[in-house]
């Protein structure tokens, strides 16, 4: 999955469109509710010694919202980090490529359903 394919989700099932909101960073995408504009979502192409991984070149990432305890066990699984830029507890950085469409899906739908209230 990329980045593109993830703006297709939400648009798709959430109507959300990616908000582009720093000049310096502007593949940097955040996914917000409509009504209480809340975070559910960023997406992201970091370098990928800013995240801690060995090579050259870029990674498309998306963080996450989860219950701490997922978050936890998902850090220490293939295709996750610890968030980039966001509360590491709560957080979580989801390696595009490496992880399947179907359980990036439901990644976000929890994240969208946490952030709801």
């Amino acid at each position: 999955m990329d980045c593109k394919e993830v703006v297709k989700y939400v648009d798709h099932k959430y109507q959300t469109q990616p908000e582009y909101l720093w000049k310096k960073y502007p593949t940097y995408a955040v996914l917000r509710h409509a009504d209480n504009r809340k975070w559910y979502g960023l997406i992201m192409t970091v370098e990928k010694a800013q995240l801690g991984l060995d090579g050259n070149g870029t990674e498309e990432i998306m963080d996450v919202k989860l219950d701490p305890k997922e978050v936890e066990f998902r850090q220490s699984t293939p295709g996750f980090l610890p968030a980039y830029h966001m509360n590491k507890n709560s957080w979580l950085s989801i390696r595009l490529a490496l992880v399947d469409s179907k359980q990036i899906h439901d990644l976000i739908d929890t994240s969208y359903q946490l952030t709801e209230k």
